[in-house]
């Protein structure tokens, strides 16, 4: 495992030691797990502009989609 470091202002470090006591973990437990979310959702982000940039992926019309899900109660 590797460490990093970084410089955060003073009400950051503030919340994140609320946050930690809260629930019972260490800064770095809250700071890795904030990461990996952080992460996640940035990846989730990229393969969303992919698919949205990419020529060959249909567009489909709502009021199509729409109707679709109406029609198959």
């Amino acid at each position: 495992m590797s460490q990093v470091t970084a410089r955060v202002p003073d009400e950051l470090v503030d919340a994140l030691d609320a946050a930690a006591a809260q629930l019972k973990h260490s800064r770095a437990e809250i700071i890795r797990r904030a990461l990996e979310r952080y992460l996640e959702d940035f990846q989730d982000l990229e393969t969303a502009m992919e698919r949205l940039l990419d020529p060959a992926d249909p567009v489909l019309d709502w009021e199509e989609v729409r109707d679709g899900l109406l029609d198959s109660d």
